[in-house]
């Protein structure tokens, strides 16, 4: 590992945990879903760093992208915000 990958992987696991905190001690239910995502998006990341590209794009696809799209759709189908009934 370079010299400066190990403090790049140290912030985003820091950062990683800031995101998780918020997540689990957020009082807003849309907030703790947009920070899960973030921990998604920040573990991706450092797959990349970690030399992981196929696992990197997997976690940004599914775990970030699908995922926190399909918390906001089924919270907005759960609160009764969507039109379709």
């Amino acid at each position: 590992m370079s010299t400066i990958m190990l403090p790049m992987a140290l912030l985003l696991a820091a950062a990683m945990i800031g995101a998780a905190l918020v997540a689990i001690r957020g009082d807003s239910v849309p907030i703790a879903m947009l920070a899960a995502g973030l921990v998604s998006l920040l573990a991706s990341v450092l797959f990349l760093l970690l030399a992981a590209p196929d696992v990197a794009m997997t976690e940004a696809a599914i775990g970030s992208g699908l995922t926190t799209f399909l918390f906001f759709f089924v919270l907005g189908r759960v609160r009764g915000d969507s039109k379709h009934d």
